[in-house]
């Protein structure tokens, strides 16, 4: 009896590595990423983040953010099940910066005996820093 195969779902194949080069034309994306041209030229008109320049002859011409933000949608798309306005809702939200940092908690009113303190501190300590001129002149 012939044993039936059954198919496995390709695990999800590692990043490419993307070369360094200032420029990528639609097609090396297009082989870099594994996607149709058209596929990356429709993902321009849905996502922000993408917006290849075009050289003096109309060429897509792919920076490598933007090689990156391909690789970035096409995960959010095809391996996590993003639709496309989930993933566009996602770039936006990793793009913005990091919440501002809180401030440190010092006392809101800064009353009149801590500032005495201080005062006194410094006087204490300008005390000791004259002491040692005039014993060292």
């Amino acid at each position: 009896m012939a044993e039936k195969k059954t198919r496995r779902k390709k695990s999800a194949a590692a990043d490419p590595v993307i070369p360094d080069k200032l420029y990528f034309r639609i097609g090396e994306v297009a082989r870099l990423c594994r996607l149709p041209a058209y596929v990356l030229r429709f993902w321009e008109t849905e996502f922000p983040q993408l917006k290849p320049v075009k050289s003096s002859t109309g060429q897509r011409m792919y920076r490598q953010r933007d090689v990156e933000n391909v690789l970035r949608i096409k995960k959010l798309l095809y391996q996590e099940g993003f639709t496309i306005a989930g993933a566009r809702q996602q770039l936006k939200e990793e793009g913005k910066p990091a919440a501002q940092q809180s401030g440190l908690p010092f006392p809101k009113k800064s009353s009149t005996a801590n500032l005495k303190k201080v005062q006194q501190g410094l006087r204490e300590i300008l005390g000791i820093l004259s002491a040692k001129r005039k014993s060292s002149k």
